[in-house]
């Protein structure tokens, strides 16, 4: 199958990193991101050595895959060049990068209306990683974005940055009391990166219709997950783009009959990172101990993650909205301690069970789990590399994920490494 998605099912941080890296370490032609920036992040962890992507998608040690980073995507590029001479210096070189000449840019000014703009909520916060994501997608959307093309025409770059300024200053200056920005200083900090970016650019959507039509094999990678997508998540406790599948096709240029394979990433407990609704989050020793054991703090931010049980209402809703072909369960190795673990299988609002997602977001906010309880294996399965290597009730865990969840499972994680991969069919 030629096209193949792989995105998060919960809130992110499931592991799309490593599920990506798998496929990736297979015969793969392109790996592309078609959404978020680099308040995004995935861990890969080969032959015991850490490796830690925001831009640059998670096929980037294959040095046969073409990595492309497509226009749905925001690209700050002094984050962008940080994280690849990050991996120079560790021999990992990103030569044949290619980045669309339609992406749009993080500027300077954007990351400071992102920062202000959070501290002036207060207690509404949303919970951004400060990075201009949300303010870049906002002036997309409005018209008065800058694009990577941009950079190449000064005059028109300038007339570009003096207009989005002319408004912009009036908002630091009288509505949160701060300095205005220089455009020339702005100008000048992108042009210092036309140089190197140059070779780069691009028409992606050319590039990977090309591919696909001469049976090349592209992945695309998602950045965030389904609860966190502007329009089909926790609205408005979510990020600025959309990183369900459909968001794939416009954030490639792909159409979706080009798409072959859904592969939903989703952790065997929950977590999310910022504010917002979480019915199975825990405010005990098992939330805290599932935060130590899996090492629950953000790879770009390094918040520590609020952690929960595995809610299945959101494994069904991610199944629906994305069309998934397929699960790939991750760290199921972090559950080895516990003698039951609870599973979230509805939810009772007003007294009355739901087995689907609440319509609005002031009945998730009230929704209480309901919940089903597995025994546990109190072993180490992290050696386990075929499903009958796991204990009885590991095994009987998946299947009752699998069962509840609305889509087949592909492969299970017990471990962060590369191997460490239980592949099911």
């Amino acid at each position: 199958m030629p096209a193949i998605v792989v995105l998060g099912a919960q809130w992110g941080d499931e592991g799309k990193g490593k599920a990506t890296d798998l496929l990736g370490s297979s015969p793969l032609d392109y790996c592309v991101r078609t959404s978020g920036g680099n308040n995004a992040g995935h861990t890969i962890v080969v032959n015991g050595e850490k490796f830690d992507t925001h831009l640059l998608p998670s096929t980037i040690l294959n040095p046969d895959c073409v990595p492309v980073i497509a226009n749905g995507v925001v690209v700050d590029p002094a984050a962008l060049f940080s994280e690849i001479d990050g991996f120079a210096a560790r021999g990992v070189h990103v030569d044949n990068l290619v980045v669309s000449a339609n992406a749009h840019l993080i500027t300077s000014y954007h990351t400071t209306l992102d920062k202000v703009t959070e501290r002036f909520l207060g207690k509404n916060l949303i919970g951004t990683t400060g990075r201009g994501i949300g303010p870049t997608y906002a002036d997309k959307i409005s018209r008065s974005g800058i694009r990577v093309a941009d950079l190449f025409d000064e005059k028109i770059l300038r007339q570009k940055i003096e207009a989005a300024l002319d408004f912009k200053n009036q908002v630091l200056a009288k509505v949160y009391n701060r300095r205005a920005i220089d455009a020339d200083q702005v100008v000048e900090e992108l042009l210092s990166f036309v140089d190197r970016l140059r070779p780069m650019v691009a028409d992606t959507s050319l590039l990977l219709n090309r591919a696909l039509d001469d049976g090349k094999t592209v992945l695309f990678e998602g950045a965030q997950a389904t609860m966190l997508d502007v329009d089909h998540g926790t609205y408005p406790f979510v990020t600025s783009s959309s990183p369900v599948s459909g968001g794939v096709c416009t954030g490639a240029g792909v159409g979706p009959t080009r798409i072959d394979r859904v592969i939903g990433v989703i952790k065997a407990y929950t977590t999310r990172v910022g504010s917002g609704p979480f019915p199975t989050e825990l405010h005990d020793e098992d939330g805290e101990k599932l935060r130590t054991v899996g090492g629950e703090f953000g790879v770009t931010t390094g918040r520590p993650r609020r952690c929960g049980w595995y809610d299945a209402v959101i494994a069904r809703y991610a199944a629906r909205v994305n069309g998934l072909t397929e699960f790939c369960l991750t760290k199921l190795d972090v559950l080895g301690d516990w003698e039951r673990i609870p599973v979230c299988v509805g939810y009772e609002i007003d007294g009355v069970r739901h087995d689907e997602m609440p319509m609005t977001q002031s009945e998730f906010h009230h929704a209480k789990p309901v919940y089903e309880f597995f025994d546990g294996w109190n072993s180490d399965i992290s050696g386990a590399r075929s499903f009958e290597d796991l204990p009885k009730n590991a095994q009987i865990y998946v299947r009752a994920l699998e069962e509840m969840s609305g889509a087949p499972f592909w492969a299970v994680g017990v471990g962060p490494s590369r191997e460490q991969t239980v592949v099911l069919r």
